[in-house]
């Protein structure tokens, strides 16, 4: 007798489940439209806006034409690079406006160093070579610049700094450390003792951390 073999199938991810990237419907390039691929237009706009951060229909229009225009190629928009920056947006998960516009700025700097890298590649000559470069370098700093912004601002302006005090007391011997916390700040604060100065050892004066140890206990009491 013959059995034919169990099919196992996954069941479909429901159309509201945020957690898979796969459940925001991707976006189709026409002659004069913009698309979004889904069978329930209404579904397909509130799950891509959810995606992007965006708020309403409007600003999930504007996202989407702006990045239509900066994945031009070859003077035509591209849908493949649009459906790669989409990507990249719903992988940073924005989670508001300012969010939206970040991620959309991160990912179109993205496009664009790429697209001087592939210049700077082709380049044959001296002239090409440097303005191709210039413009990479520029975009190569400006884009860690974008995440750091994000990460402020997702974190209310606060960033962690680790401040390293250092306290040298008549002889020198064992080094004993403890990090103190203090509104958004870490500070290490190192005592030295039953060690005398000499071969190995900083005074405090080269170590340029006088001014750190005062600042350490002011913030400490």
């Amino acid at each position: 007798m013959t059995t034919s073999p169990d099919r196992h199938t996954t069941p479909p991810v429901a159309a509201n489940d945020r957690s898979d990237p796969a459940a925001s419907p991707r976006v189709k390039l026409y002659r004069r439209r913009i698309a979004i691929d889904h069978p329930d237009p209404r579904t397909g706009e509130r799950l891509l806006a959810d995606a992007l951060g965006a708020v309403d229909r409007d600003a999930l229009q504007g996202i989407l034409k702006q990045l239509v225009k900066a994945s031009v190629t070859a003077q035509k928009p591209d849908e493949a690079n649009l459906a790669f920056m989409i990507s990249m947006m719903k992988s940073i998960a924005p989670r508001d406006s300012i969010e939206a516009m970040l991620a959309a700025q991160m990912v179109s700097i993205h496009v664009l160093a790429m697209r001087c890298a592939h210049r700077l590649a082709f380049a044959d000559d001296i002239p090409r070579q440097d303005s191709a470069s210039r413009a990479l370098a520029k975009l190569a700093r400006i884009f860690p610049a974008q995440v750091e912004a994000l990460n402020r601002y997702r974190n209310n302006g606060e960033r962690a700094i680790t401040v390293e005090s250092l306290t040298v007391q008549d002889g020198a011997g064992a080094i004993a450390s403890h990090p103190v916390q203090h509104t958004g700040m870490i500070v290490t604060e190192q005592s030295v003792a039953d060690t005398p100065m000499g071969a190995g050892s900083v005074s405090p004066r080269e170590a340029g951390e006088g001014e750190l140890v005062d600042a350490a206990q002011g913030a400490t009491a």
